[in-house]
């Protein structure tokens, strides 16, 4: 489960003018092509460790097509899976949609599938999400629902995950980037599982297509709920910081 890799923006540009008195006109958008690697010192998803809060490679790649349509690619390591009995190490998830903005107003609507290739889990934890965002400014509001089981909870389908997140440039390179969400997990039983997260982040652009970042990430999930074989709690608050080189 990953806190998706979000896919490359199109670039917009304003052309020169032609004299003093020409109008400048946006340039049109251009398609674009992009891979990423890097890594963590734990891997968190919607504020829960993925890698029983030990270090994760990652990378993926992006293509934005200039109609607004994008699809990607993104891995990482993990440990949740083989921790609950099943065999996958790795998460790998496909996604695709559309962005398009109308006056300010930004949206995004897509498809985001989660593969756990032979995780071989009682109930699969292969999941698929549709997901819809609407961003104002600096601030994005996403809401994300799954179309069956979600992760591996039975009779989990329509779990749904709100998460409103802000971004903010401080300058020299350096973002600033508040984060709010609520995982509801559906069916019986399964409301011990349910939790809000939240997360405070510091980016860096370090230049040549690198980028560092630190976060604390905590989340209320209920003891006993996420937990490793050694009965680590895997909401618990933590700082998590990464590496990661865009090309």
């Amino acid at each position: 489960m990953k806190k998706i890799v979000t896919p490359l923006m199109l670039a917009m540009s304003l052309a020169a003018a032609g004299s003093a008195f020409a109008q400048a006109a946006p340039a049109e958008p251009e398609s674009s092509l992009s891979f990423n690697v890097g890594g963590v010192n734990e891997y968190r998803y919607r504020g829960i460790s993925q890698s029983r809060l030990d270090p994760a490679l990652q990378g993926g790649a992006d293509y934005a097509d200039k109609s607004g349509a994008y699809v990607g690619v993104w891995a990482s390591s993990i440990k949740w899976i083989k921790d609950s009995g099943g065999k996958s190490n790795a998460e790998v998830d496909y996604y695709g949609g559309y962005k398009f903005s109308v006056g300010e107003v930004a949206y995004d609507v897509g498809f985001l599938h989660y593969e756990y290739s032979g995780n071989g889990l009682a109930v699969s934890a292969n999941t698929n999400e549709l997901y819809g965002a609407v961003t104002m400014g600096p601030t994005t509001l996403k809401y994300s629902q799954s179309t069956g089981n979600l992760f591996g909870f039975a009779n989990s389908k329509g779990s749904s995950y709100v998460d409103l997140t802000a971004n903010f440039d401080l300058g020299d390179g350096y973002t600033f980037t508040p984060h709010l969400g609520y995982q509801s997990v559906k069916g019986a039983g399964n409301s011990i599982y349910s939790y809000t997260d939240a997360a405070l982040t510091l980016g860096k652009d370090l230049g040549n297509g690198l980028t560092a970042s630190a976060a604390v990430i905590g989340t209320n999930a209920k003891t006993g709920s996420y937990v490793s074989p050694a009965g680590k709690q895997l909401g618990k608050a933590g700082l998590v910081v990464g590496l990661k080189y865009t090309f």
